[in-house]
């Protein structure tokens, strides 16, 4: 189940029923939390093989798992704005941490390398705005770029591309015209891409 899976309402119902003490309730937040953090782990290593299989066969991505639940469950959100910002921090900083584990010298990356075919280097400094993150390092610096957004356009990018959420779904939690939320979003992505020396950030599923 995604974590935008129902609309708004309906986590919002989830939220209410938690704060007066309904675990499975909460239970089922964190749910989907975690089924997101997996589809962009799995989006994130699409080009490493070997890597998707280690995910779902060794205890790193439950490891992450459990840091996700741990760090959800500490400060509990009354809000579905308050829980989609901090389930996207999360699941960011998840994130980051995986593509480092990975990426680093002792990492399965660094010893069974596998970059899918591309060539020159992740990070081209080419105009090219179909390009994407090819290499697990280029994910942790789209991660870290996210990090540096400021806080509006941040806020965007998470319901977006953390949280998968449309804008339409977007504008309604954060109350805003869906035409300021393609604004920002906009302007996110360009200062990502720029962040990135040409790397379009992959808001496609």
């Amino acid at each position: 189940m995604d974590l935008s899976a129902g609309n708004s309402t309906q986590i919002q119902t989830l939220l209410d029923h938690a704060a007066h003490g309904d675990d499975d309730a909460y239970g089922e937040l964190l749910a989907r939390a975690s089924e997101r953090l997996l589809k962009l782990t799995r989006k994130m290593f699409k080009n490493y093989p070997h890597l998707r299989r280690w995910e779902q066969t060794d205890d790193v991505f439950q490891s992450a798992a459990i840091r996700l639940h741990q760090a959800l469950s500490q400060v509990r959100p009354e809000t579905t704005r308050q829980f989609f910002g901090l389930a996207a921090t999360q699941i960011r900083r998840t994130l980051i941490d995986l593509a480092r584990h990975h990426f680093g010298p002792e990492g399965h990356a660094a010893r069974h390398h596998t970059d899918g075919g591309t060539s020159g280097g992740v990070l081209r400094n080419q105009p090219d705005h179909s390009a994407k993150p090819e290499s697990i390092e280029a994910w942790a610096e789209l991660h870290a770029a996210v990090d540096a957004l400021p806080p509006d356009e941040r806020e965007v990018f998470d319901l977006a591309w953390y949280g998968g959420t449309t804008q339409r779904e977007a504008a309604g939690i954060l109350q805003i015209s869906e035409t300021m939320v393609s604004r920002r979003l906009h302007q996110a992505r360009r200062h990502v891409y720029q962040a990135l020396h040409g790397e379009r950030p992959p808001l496609e599923e």
